[in-house]
């Protein structure tokens, strides 16, 4: 209703045709509902609506000059946004179906092999994400022409982005189409380090965070020591090994990212609670508190994590608000009830300001 009652649809056009990736886009979800929303390999036409066309069209121009306004207001505040780049895209998506010839597809067009990783931390069966994989040598061959215009694009929306999956750079894992679950995979070389030289010339003084968390060994390590890009820190992992776990905060070096956790982590408070109380004396202890009670632990833990070596500190909103694990925000493995967390303003504005910023002070994190 808002896209026919828009006046100037020569803007909406003009928008689109100014930007290939947006109108190919459009094209696909209108080409999409004309074959009665089917995965684009089941097409039987190629016609579509242009009013369908013209409607997505609009929804994107209306979201993109929204983003402007509010990244232009936050960078006004000092504040920069970063941004997330997920390693792959799904086989059903305007990404592959308009470049197929950067996936590895069979004969048929559907993958032989899909995406994932091994048993871990968070599932002892890993995990089976299920996405194409990509043809890295046909990227290699025009200079990684598609990584090169998703990075332009990020970059205008964002001020830094973080990398997903940065040990998929250097070996990802692959698992059989047919498999049950992501046991049965195997790892296979990634682009490497001629792939990270074209990221770096992209990013030239740009924040990028190496998302290096998972299944990591020394070539991993290695590749990120030469991208010179900050690697992740979460102290939620910090206590599965020894004192010389690269996630406890004393052993955080001044090129890393520190996290009280990610989006995939409980919250802090959560993991406080649930985690055995011997590992829950040793985490209160390491942070220099000795008691019992969960709400002071709680603030050595901030304390320690704002003390550590690492540059930037980031905390989840929920570890803000000192918020249980009711209000999670991922359970990797789990495919239904993630990311529908939302804050009301009376929330944001309960939050005690004056303590982050004395703890921001205390230990040099305040930008001059």
């Amino acid at each position: 209703k808002a896209a026919r009652r828009f006046g100037d649809k020569e803007a909406v056009y003009s928008f689109a045709e100014k930007k290939p990736h947006v109108s190919a886009f459009c094209r696909f979800m209108a080409r999409k509902e004309a074959n009665g929303n089917l995965p684009w390999n089941e097409w039987t036409t190629e016609n579509y609506s242009e009013e369908e066309y013209y409607f997505w069209a609009f929804t994107q121009f209306v979201f993109f000059r929204q983003w402007a306004q509010i990244k232009e207001y936050a960078n006004r505040q000092g504040i920069k946004i970063i941004g997330d780049i997920p390693i792959y895209v799904a086989f059903d998506s305007c990404d592959l179906e308009a470049d197929r010839n950067q996936f590895l597809l069979g004969k048929d067009g559907k993958p032989s092999f899909v995406a994932g990783v091994p048993p871990d931390y968070f599932c002892p069966e890993g995990q089976l994400w299920g996405n194409p994989l990509y043809n890295w040598e046909a990227m290699k061959k025009d200079g990684y022409a598609w990584w090169q215009e998703r990075m332009k694009h990020m970059f205008n929306l964002f001020d830094g982005v973080r990398l997903d999956h940065f040990r998929g750079l250097e070996s990802y894992y692959r698992i059989p189409v047919d498999a049950k679950t992501a046991k049965d995979g195997e790892w296979v070389k990634g682009p490497g380090k001629d792939f990270i030289d074209v990221l770096r010339r992209l990013a030239k003084d740009r924040l990028v965070i190496a998302e290096d968390l998972g299944d990591i060994d020394d070539a991993v390590r290695e590749l990120v020591e030469y991208s010179r890009f900050p690697g992740m820190r979460v102290l939620q992992f910090a206590f599965d090994s020894g004192s010389d776990s690269p996630h406890r905060p004393h052993n955080y070096s001044d090129h890393s990212v520190a996290y009280t956790g990610t989006h995939d982590n409980n919250t802090l408070l959560g993991y406080i609670w649930e985690i055995p109380p011997e590992k829950r004396r040793e985490l209160f202890s390491y942070c220099g508190y000795e008691g019992e009670d969960f709400n002071e632990g709680f603030s050595a833990v901030l304390r320690t994590m704002y003390a550590s070596h690492a540059p930037l500190l980031i905390l989840p909103i929920q570890d803000v608000l000192r918020y249980g694990s009711d209000t999670r925000m991922n359970q990797p493995g789990r495919a239904e009830g993630n990311w529908s967390y939302r804050l009301t303003k009376d929330q944001m504005n309960g939050i005690d300001t004056g303590y982050y910023r004395h703890l921001a002070e205390l230990y040099g994190r305040v930008v001059k």
